[in-house]
């Protein structure tokens, strides 16, 4: 218990003092995690607005595989990225294999069926009080999807940020295409993985502290959005 209590000192020390190993490991967990959420979000808001405004034959198909998609698991994920960008599969020769660009990738993949499904909820209740509107107005379908994404976009930034969670919190697939690589590819929860195998509990814990202050951050700015929202709606 003591060497716990030792460790857990150490590790509010070097977050304190931000110490640059640790300092390094977070910026590029931000920087692969932000990326792979603005890309999902661009692919996948579009989609879920989309599927929210369109009525064709095998949509409730589409829809069953899109939230079946929600709980891919991420080794899964990470292999099927890996089969792709290793040197004897099709996207081998870009050399991306091992670098923060397949993390992206792979974290990308695994965050936009939780976008897509996400949003394709908050917009059709949105669209099911908009329709009769967009009807007398003639909008296109385009049209319809941008209005309803603009009008949504409060309650489409908690889509954002829950998808912003899991891809900060993922380790499975990262790990795949990444390798944990020191100073290359090392995110927080692939370091916390090695440094807990390895008994170094200062810098784990050290991480771990900042993963759990950035889950708690996530959380409290969806219920504000989700505030917001609300009270834009009853505006």
């Amino acid at each position: 218990m003591q060497d716990l209590g030792e460790a857990f000192l150490v590790a509010l020390r070097l977050v304190l003092s931000g110490d640059a190993d640790l300092m390094e490991i977070v910026v590029l967990s931000l920087r692969v995690s932000l990326t792979a959420t603005a890309l999902a979000c661009l692919i996948g808001l579009p989609l879920g607005a989309l599927l929210a405004v369109a009525r064709f034959r095998g949509r409730n198909a589409l829809l069953v595989l899109v939230n079946a998609l929600m709980g891919l698991p991420p080794v899964v994920v990470g292999l099927l990225v890996y089969l792709h960008l290793s040197r004897s599969g099709p996207l081998g020769f870009l050399g991306l294999l091992y670098t923060p660009t397949a993390m992206i990738v792979a974290q990308t993949i695994l965050i936009t069926p939780i976008v897509v499904a996400l949003s394709r909820q908050v917009l059709d209740d949105l669209h099911a009080e908009y329709a009769e509107q967009f009807r007398s107005l003639c909008l296109g379908r385009g049209q319809a999807v941008f209005a309803l994404i603009w009008d949504g976009r409060y309650s489409l930034m908690t889509v954002g940020l829950a998808g912003f969670g899991r891809a900060v919190a993922e380790v499975g697939a990262v790990i795949v295409v990444g390798g944990n690589i020191d100073h290359l590819t090392r995110v927080m929860t692939t370091a916390i993985a090695l440094e807990t195998s390895k008994g170094d509990l200062p810098l784990a814990l050290g991480l771990g502290l900042i993963l759990m202050t950035l889950a708690l951050a996530v959380n409290a700015m969806v219920h504000g959005l989700r505030v917001t929202a609300v009270r834009y709606a009853h505006a």
